[in-house]
């Protein structure tokens, strides 16, 4: 369905005038009309076979505009735009959109194509020559775009208005520029069109393009409130949205009108359609009705809602203004159904279109990917296949490979401006419109979501996400087309879940995207097991600092729950000050006494840790080993296949993507919720860290690594998590063996614990030393003379889930805690660990979207002014929102005299080429895995690795880098012999043979 003409304040002129007809009717002269006439918006090269008249292109953009308004903008983005212009939110926003290209009338731009600047010349534009062909980079047509609005409108409408609209003109390649760049002597007033001739065209455009909307002039657009700072980003993401739309000439669309009499409104709007519905673009659900079932669990997913799951459904049904939800609740209490339901709720009553939901790692999306889908099924049928998955491995979940197939041919496609790209200018070319390298499927027939909002950095832009948490933090970094990801954001429901996994450094990104979110009044969930009050506290200081729009906001009257599980509920009030509401009930699950024993061993062999398993589980039972180290792991993996083959599962992240895809789903198989009569009578999973987080299987007994309290937890939620299990009798009282700790043999730290190396780097002495303290209260202090043996009395037990809100807070307190005996040490490790907290701190402010002190600035006016806003995605990645160095990505694959083929021994060609077949790039990319952190080999893998020969046109494949195994089974890298077991995964050693330790 197409749309229906705007109708406030329609001017003499109707939709079906031309350009060159509104312009005549105006007043202008033929001179002015032929310049109109003249000046490009896209050269041929770019205009599919023809050049495109700036008006042309602007009148596309706005029409597109209008169908974002139509059938994707959520309510809430369409409210706002009303209130800021008065109103006729639906044509300002075409307005803004069409402008965008303004900029492109100067002389800069015009001279680059040859053909088009001697149509313009001939029209009575001139320039001098040497000067615009030496200097024309200087003045890009975005910041020329600034200056033209600033100039035009600086008589027309109130100065506060002009302020915030022309940053996103001048922005709207990605970077917005400061002021200062439009400072008299800059040296580029030839650059931008010198005398009366070229300030008539620079305004004839604008005033032009408004009359064709339906305005009676520049005056009657101005709008009547300055929107919020986070409303203006997100505005000018949906102008760069708009601008790629209508900048796709591919397979017809847009393709270039080279005379004004065939330029109007009317034929924008039928361009628009055809290529909006050829690119399957659409929004979410629209405007909700606010569901009224009393039990919406019950109603959503056919299971009565537990009294938690109804706390939250209520608050978000009591909460008066949109606001940062804390929901916090035992592991198995049912946390994310009754999320779900919430976020229904939030979208309803505050005009929200879709959903992101953030997940802490990649291998925690893809179950909550299959939640979310069934979700969305139930409330609108047919809308589950617009459910975007938001990580590098979505390729290998199945039901995304059900839903999205390989396209034919290449389908790499430019969405930049016109012109610059042909003189290789990175700053208008994939930066600006994104080639499709990061669009690893795409939609063939598509009733998956559109392909377009799979190319580079538009995935956010999908009407329901869900991803890893870092897509939301890359929203909070001050990099190149920040705007685009945060309009993404904008009208939907965020919701992070076990926001607790973020460390120090995150959390810089973490705050600053809540401050954006909270001015833009988003409605935020948060949920975890449990937060430190003082994490509760930062964090939802941040989002009322945005939601009140001051910086320093006192939340020292923020109630503390007062049982568990809870909601928490904040949020900004109309008269300035900050509301809370707090709420907690019983927990689903009953609380049960966890025994708690020490099992002293900070070997890399884990010898004593695989002799304990071995007698627990003789007689049968579930283990689960959790291990801080990978070689660790592998170790005690070993020696325990020996005794118990066939029945012990290896998992850490230095498996490749198929290996650990297969494990994992066999684990959950075995032991998840629904194993039932599947559930063997012998099992034992050895794992690292990945078991921490959305890892739903059942362990009779856990074996663990020490570390902080809150991962401890976690781990600790996977004892007797499912109820009715039938466990052998000597399993049945839940148990956690803590090891990776030692008594102390140095003689002035005997009563001091010794950690496992390994688990200290991870996570510091400090929470290490602290949580001991914990459980030495209730199991005594870890000896070196530790019996390990079975028979072992249990010392005490914590009781969970009842005291894990005490148990985190303890820790997380700034008071001391540990035993006097310990205090000297707790002390200089208090200090350490301090004085590294502030120095990650100050390393990420450099990276955040605001930096210190400009949060409150009123437009985004010099925001990439400073830091590094032309970042790549690769840098953003790799540098930005995850502390330290990173590892690199490769795909290993094995090198025959026959040529190449993957791990699982599928003939790749003999240089890469037979990997185009479908099934053939499947078994390659099975071989991805991460290599481990270590001195210099991230280093190489940038500069030696590069993928196969044959892999130059292979969708999936063609940006990869391969790391060959030779004949003898091992890869040399930056001085390490690298190899691959089909049982123990990656093995990195040094040329000596000597493996060096490093961690998941």
């Amino acid at each position: 369905m197409g749309v229906e003409p705007a109708e406030v304040a329609t001017s003499e002129y109707a939709a079906s005038d031309s350009a060159a007809e509104v312009a005549a009717r105006l007043g202008l002269g033929d001179s002015c009309v032929r310049q109109l006439d003249a000046l490009q918006g896209k050269s041929a090269a770019y205009g599919g076979g023809q050049a495109n008249l700036l008006l042309s292109h602007q009148l596309d953009t706005a029409a597109v505009a209008e169908l974002m308004w139509v059938e994707y903008l959520a309510p809430s983005v369409r409210g706002m735009l009303d209130r800021v212009s008065g109103g006729d939110g639906r044509r300002f926003f075409m307005w803004l959109c069409g402008i965008h290209d303004v900029g492109k009338a100067t002389p800069a731009f015009q001279a680059v194509d040859d053909a088009g600047q001697r149509r313009v010349r001939a029209a009575g534009l001139g320039w001098p020559d040497a000067v615009v062909r030496t200097r024309r980079r200087r003045w890009r047509h975005d910041k020329a775009g600034g200056r033209v609005v600033r100039d035009v409108l600086k008589d027309e409408w109130p100065t506060e208005a002009v302020a915030w609209v022309w940053p996103l003109v001048a922005g709207h390649h990605g970077n917005v520029p400061p002021v200062s760049v439009y400072r008299p002597g800059a040296g580029v007033d030839q650059l931008h069109g010198v005398g009366k001739d070229w300030r008539a065209a620079q305004r004839n455009v604008l005033e032009v393009l408004t009359r064709c909307l339906g305005y009676r002039g520049l005056r009657s657009v101005r709008p009547v409130v300055v929107p919020s700072r986070a409303e203006q980003l997100c505005l000018s993401g949906l102008v760069v949205m708009a601008d790629w739309i209508a900048s796709d000439t591919s397979e017809g669309r847009f393709q270039g009108l080279e005379r004004l009499d065939d330029v109007s409104l009317e034929r924008a709007r039928q361009r628009a359609e055809k290529a909006w519905r050829a690119l399957k673009l659409r929004g979410g659900w629209s405007r909700l009705p606010v569901p009224m079932a009393e039990d919406l669990v019950r109603q959503r997913f056919g299971e009565g809602g537990r009294a938690s799951q109804l706390q939250l459904v209520e608050m978000a049904r009591a909460v008066p203004a949109p606001g940062l939800l804390f929901v916090e609740g035992p592991m198995g209490e049912g946390k994310t159904k009754a999320m779900l339901a919430a976020v229904e709720v939030l979208a309803a009553r505050f005009g929200a279109d879709g959903m992101f939901l953030g997940m802490p790692t990649q291998a925690t999306c893809d179950p909550m990917y299959e939640v979310v889908r069934g979700w969305v099924k139930g409330i609108s049928p047919g809308l589950e296949d617009h459910v975007a998955l938001l990580h590098g491995k979505r390729a290998f979940n199945p039901t995304w490979r059900e839903v999205w197939r390989p396209a034919e041919g290449n389908p790499e496609e430019w969405y930049g401006s016109v012109g610059e790209d042909e003189f290789g200018l990175d700053e208008y070319g994939i930066g600006a419109g994104g080639n499709t390298a990061d669009a690893d499927l795409c939609c063939s027939g598509g009733s998956g979501p559109s392909e377009w909002f799979l190319e580079r950095k538009r995935g956010l832009l999908s009407p329901f996400v869900v991803g890893t948490i870092d897509q939301l933090l890359f929203a909070a970094t001050r990099t190149k087309h920040v705007m685009l990801r945060f309009a993404g954001l904008a009208g939907k429901v965020v919701v992070l879940d076990e926001v607790h996994a973020a460390d120090v450094y995150m959390r810089q990104f973490l705050t600053e995207a809540l401050r954006w979110l909270g001015q833009a009044r988003v409605p935020v969930v948060m949920l975890s097991a449990t937060l430190p009050p003082a994490q509760r506290r930062m964090l939802a200081r941040a989002y009322l600092e945005g939601s009140l729009g001051r910086v320093g906001v006192d939340v020292s009257e923020m109630p503390e729950p007062a049982g568990y599980p809870s909601v928490t509920a904040v949020f900004g009030r109309e008269d300035g000050t900050p509301g809370y509401r707090c709420e907690s009930t019983e927990p689903w699950r009953k609380t049960v006494p966890v025994a708690l024993q020490w099992l002293p061993d900070v070997t890399r062999e884990g010898g004593a840790v695989a002799e304990r398993v071995r007698a627990e589980v003789a007689e049968g039972g579930v283990a689960l080993v959790v291990l801080n180290q990978v070689e660790r792991a592998q170790q005690v993996y070993e020696k325990l296949a020996d005794h118990f083959p066939g029945e012990v599962i290896l998992l850490h992240g230095r498996l490749c993507a198929a290996h650990r895809a297969e494990r994992t789903q066999r684990c959950l198989n075995a032991l998840g919720p629904n194993a039932g009569d599947a559930r063997p009578h012998r099992m034992i999973i050895v794992a690292t860290q990945l078991a921490e987080q959305s890892f739903d299987v059942d362990a009779d007994l856990l074996v663990t690594d020490l570390a902080p309290i809150d991962l401890l937890l976690q781990r600790i939620g996977r004892l007797h998590r499912h109820a009715r299990t039938r466990r052998p009798a000597h399993l049945r009282t839940p148990t956690v063996l803590v090891t990776g700790i030692a008594g102390n043999p140095a003689p002035g730290d005997r009563d001091v614990p010794c950690f496992l190396g390994a688990s200290e780097r991870i996570y510091g002495a400090y929470r290490l030393l602290r949580t001991a303290s914990l459980i030495t209260r209730e199991a005594g202090p870890p000896r070196l003379d530790a019996d390990s043996g079975r028979g072992e009395r249990n010392h005490g037990a914590w009781s969970i889930p009842e005291r894990v809100p005490e148990l985190v807070a303890e820790v997380y307190d700034q008071q001391p805690l540990c035993p006097p005996s310990w205090r000297s040490a707790e002390e200089r490790a208090g200090d350490r660990w301090n004085g590294d907290q502030d120095a990650r701190t100050a390393k990420a402010e450099k990276y955040l979207l605001c930096q210190r002190g400009q949060w409150a600035k009123p437009t985004l006016e010099g925001l990439h002014h400073a830091g590094i806003g032309a970042a790549t995605d690769e840098e953003l990645r790799e540098a930005v929102v995850r502390d330290g160095e990173m590892a690199g990505e490769v795909v290993l694959v094995r090198r025959s005299r026959r040529g190449f083929h993957a791990l699982d021994g599928t003939w790749l060609g003999v240089h890469g080429e037979a990997s185009e077949h479908e099934t053939t790039s499947d078994a390659a990319l099975g071989g991805t895995v991460r290599l481990p952190v270590k001195p210099g080999l991230g280093e190489a893998v940038d500069k030696e690795l590069r993928p196969l020969d044959g892999w130059g046109y292979v969708q999936g494949l063609r940006y990869v880098k391969a790391l060959v195994l030779e004949e003898d089974g091992c890869a040399r890298l930056a001085g390490y012999v690298i190899g691959y077991d089909d049982l123990l995964g990656l093995t990195v050693e040094d040329e000596q043979g000597r493996s060096r330790t490093s961690h998941t």
